[in-house]
């Protein structure tokens, strides 16, 4: 029954189909300025109770980015995306500023977006707090279930590849390049400029900062590295792999999907998501618009998701989080063992969150020991008080406190290099 799970969501999907396209042209009729009935108590309560069925059994597509325009040196410039490097799994998203005059000279930051379920629109935040200061790029990966098998499959060395590959991309015109990982970006990450490194490749970057990553998880370990331990990679082989059904292109391929994933996030606090659609309703009912709009701002991202690939999910968990490699000195990539002592010229910033409770606090903080081959000079850590998972990327205190922080880093390992 678990293998055929994907296939009654959609078969579940499909029968919610004509409930769901009735109820939203009734809201359109409770809405219109001419139905009086929106007036009432009754229609708004009406309205609302439409509008939650709607969005509760819709499927949520890749959200926009919406970064239109920034401010340079205190001069507003607009902003434009292009995809400038194309791989069947991802694709480099630029976010390029439209200059009048001649383009200041900043360094290119690369961030590395988690493959763990969301889109990269979920670091929307992070790429603006960085737009002012940095030639800004993401890594924009592809939900798995729209890659058709003639693609191939895409494992944790695959990952890797790409980040090298990237890299090098970069590289080319002599910018300096600063990468940062989020969270299990933080992993293939470290281990592809260790790579590189060892290998003496000169397109190895600037900079690169780790942020809330598992780099070892036997540090302070949370509930979910707990989890892993306990299951198992047979456990989770047998219940979070399924194939991908019809009409979607990737039909056939294995994959975690992303709603068996989403259903883990939310069961995690799922008191606090029935109270924000409880609180959604009597805020459309009351007709407070701003507060249910930042609602539907919060859902509209939290709720699309996208399916990993079965080997890379497999890979990383068992790689990652069961046996602990990367600390231990045993990954291997492409049957070469990855040395983070191998990295010397890339400077090194971890930063974690003091209540983070995904990647649990020293966690990210263990590659300051791992690369030993960096210099003291070289290196720094900032735990920031007062802040989750989420906040250590996201949020008020990330714009205040830790995207200066890391600006500010970028530019003295320039300096240092110069």
């Amino acid at each position: 029954m678990d293998r055929m799970s994907y296939h009654v969501y959609e078969m579940l999907h499909l029968a919610f189909a004509p409930a769901r396209a009735a109820t939203d042209a009734l809201l359109h009729t409770l809405k219109s300025p001419l139905n009086p009935l929106y007036h009432t108590s009754l229609g708004r309560n009406i309205a609302a109770s439409a509008e939650l069925f709607e969005r509760m059994t819709r499927r949520y597509g890749k959200p926009m980015f919406g970064l239109n325009t920034t401010t340079v040196d205190g001069v507003e410039v607009e902003v434009a995306e292009e995809h400038v490097w194309l791989k069947p799994f991802c694709g480099l998203l630029h976010f390029k500023r439209q200059f009048e005059d001649a383009a200041p000279r900043q360094s290119k930051l690369l961030i590395v977006a988690p493959m763990s379920g969301h889109y990269a629109t979920l670091l929307r935040g992070t790429v603006e707090a960085f737009l002012p200061s940095h030639d800004v790029y993401i890594t924009d990966w592809v939900d798995a279930r729209t890659v058709p098998l003639v693609e191939g499959h895409f494992d944790l060395d695959d990952y890797i590849d790409y980040l090298e590959e990237i890299m090098g991309f970069l590289a080319q015109d002599g910018i300096p390049v600063h990468t940062l990982g989020v969270c299990q970006a933080s992993v293939p990450l470290i281990c592809s400029i260790a790579a590189m490194e060892a290998a003496n490749d000169p397109a190895a970057p600037e900079s690169m900062i780790l942020m809330g990553g598992p780099i070892d998880t036997r540090v302070n370990p949370t509930a979910v590295n707990k989890l892993a331990e306990k299951r198992g990679i047979d456990w989770f082989r047998r219940h979070c792999i399924h194939t991908v059904p019809f009409p979607h292109a990737g039909m056939g391929r294995d994959v975690y999907p992303g709603f068996l994933q989403l259903s883990g996030f939310m069961s995690m606090n799922i008191e606090r998501h029935v109270t924000a659609h409880m609180e959604m309703f009597n805020h459309l009912v009351e007709g407070d618009g701003d507060s249910a709009e930042k609602h539907r701002d919060f859902y509209d991202e939290y709720l699309a998701v996208m399916d990993l690939t079965a080997e890379f999910y497999l890979q990383t968990v068992e790689r990652v989080f069961i046996r602990h490699e990367v600390p231990l000195g045993l990954l291997r990539h492409r049957g070469e063992l990855i040395d983070l002592k191998a990295i010397r010229r890339t400077a090194l910033l971890t930063v974690e969150g003091e209540k983070d409770d995904i990647s649990g606090v020293g966690q990210t903080l263990a590659a300051q020991d791992l690369c030993a081959g960096i210099p003291s000079a070289r290196k720094a850590h900032h735990l920031q008080a007062g802040v989750g998972h989420y906040g250590v990327f996201n949020g008020s205190r990330f714009r205040r406190d830790i995207a200066p922080r890391i600006v500010d880093f970028t530019r003295a390992m320039e300096r240092i290099e110069a």
